[in-house]
């Protein structure tokens, strides 16, 4: 597929009208306060990533093209190491259609705590737990605006495998996953095509969505195994399922309503799970410029105790800080608490910019309290703090 991207952009360069690059280069330090729960794991590293893009456009803004890629280096952790295609996309605009080939990322979703709905792109877990990154999708991507709505239809023709930590990386299960030996229910395993279709609209105050996924799980089922050594490791095993699921936000003054609901079959269950909430913001705190945001998100999964996610039962509390300054400084903070096991995680997510160039970002997260039985156990020891300096050209 690559050769076949170089292609692409090569092409896009040449015929395009115009051309800008950008993208950033950032330095990334990660320090765990405990020691390791595993052997071989570190307790520092020290990354660089790289992520340039190029944008073009012909044919008066009718067509446009996007090439973004994506590097990480690490000094410790040879596991998160690799590189990507986040996106090499052609859109075309006619009338009412916009149609979308190639590489791209996409979100689906209005939840905070959690990204149920969000189906489309698989998940690069070495680069965070929170499911934010993601690696790039091949499609063929429609969308179709009318009066009454708008439809996306998307055929995937290529699947991505998830990314997992190594032996020596920290966030990691218990048993290394052995990505060599992945299995799929599909006999076209990764060259299985999937489809997706959403329905999306607004009411009023009321922003609501609809899809429907049927293909190539993008969360992998980890059966034990054996490696080449007759170690102990998880084998992922990729089932074929079908996923509908509904979005809705809702802006009442200064309340926003958020829903996100799925149905879930596949051959290992047949599940349904939700997170529903809401944000309020106070404005202009104290007679200053920085609004106050409240979070509260109640998740649910009907799966039985043992297959269900880390969200089965638990509650979100936060809190958003928006300073509204030159820098554009914000804070996310906020608790994840299962009310069944007690078990609790606490996260703060911040950045600022300095200049016009540089970026800094701080995250620091802590477990505690984590049940045994608790699907996030193998985290316990994990508490760590990560600072980022990127500087974006």
């Amino acid at each position: 597929m690559r050769p076949a991207l170089v292609c692409f952009a090569v092409l896009l360069l040449s015929t395009s009208a115009r051309a800008e690059f950008s993208g950033n280069v950032a330095l990334e330090l990660q320090s765990f306060g405990e020691a390791a729960q595993f052997d071989e794991q570190f307790d520092d590293n020290l990354t660089f990533s790289f992520k340039p893009k190029l944008d073009g456009e012909w044919n008066n803004g009718d067509d446009l093209w996007s090439l973004e890629l994506f590097l990480r280096a690490d000094n410790e952790d040879a596991g998160r190491e690799h590189a990507d295609v986040r996106e090499a996309l052609w859109l075309h605009v006619a009338g009412d259609n916009e149609w979308r080939l190639g590489v791209n990322t996409m979100f689906w979703g209005v939840t905070e705590s959690q990204h149920l709905v969000d189906v489309i792109n698989q998940i690069d877990q070495v680069e965070g737990i929170d499911g934010e990154d993601k690696l790039g999708q091949p499609m063929v991507h429609l969308k179709r605006y009318q009066d009454w709505g708008v439809i996306d239809l998307l055929v995937l023709p290529g699947f991505r495998e998830r990314t997992f930590q190594q032996r020596e990386g920290r966030l990691r299960t218990p048993l290394v996953v052995d990505t060599d030996q992945a299995d799929y229910e599909s006999s076209r395993e990764d060259s299985h095509i999937d489809y997706a279709l959403r329905f999306s609209q607004t009411y009023g105050d009321l922003d609501l969505g609809v899809s429907w996924f049927k293909g190539t799980s993008r969360e992998p089922l980890l059966l034990p195994g054996l490696d080449d050594k007759g170690a102990p490791v998880l084998i992922p095993f990729y089932e074929q399922m079908a996923q509908l699921g509904v979005d809705a936000q809702l802006i009442s003054e200064d309340w926003i309503w958020r829903l996100e609901f799925i149905h879930r079959a596949a051959e290992s269950n047949d599940y349904s799970a939700y997170t529903a909430g809401f944000e309020y913001t106070f404005y202009g705190i104290m007679q200053t410029a920085v609004d106050l945001g409240m979070l509260l998100e109640y998740s649910a999964d009907d799966r039985p105790e043992g297959e269900a996610g880390a969200f089965d039962n638990d509650v979100f509390l936060g809190t958003r800080f928006a300073f509204n300054d030159a820098q554009s400084s914000e804070i996310l903070a906020g608790f994840v608490i299962d009310t069944e096991n007690g078990s609790r995680t606490f996260r703060v997510e911040g950045n600022r910019r300095f200049g016009t160039s540089w970026k800094g970002t701080l995250e620091l997260q802590t477990f505690s309290s984590i049940d045994d039985d608790d699907v996030l156990a193998a985290f316990a020891q994990d508490d760590f703090v990560l600072l980022e300096m990127a500087y974006y050209f």
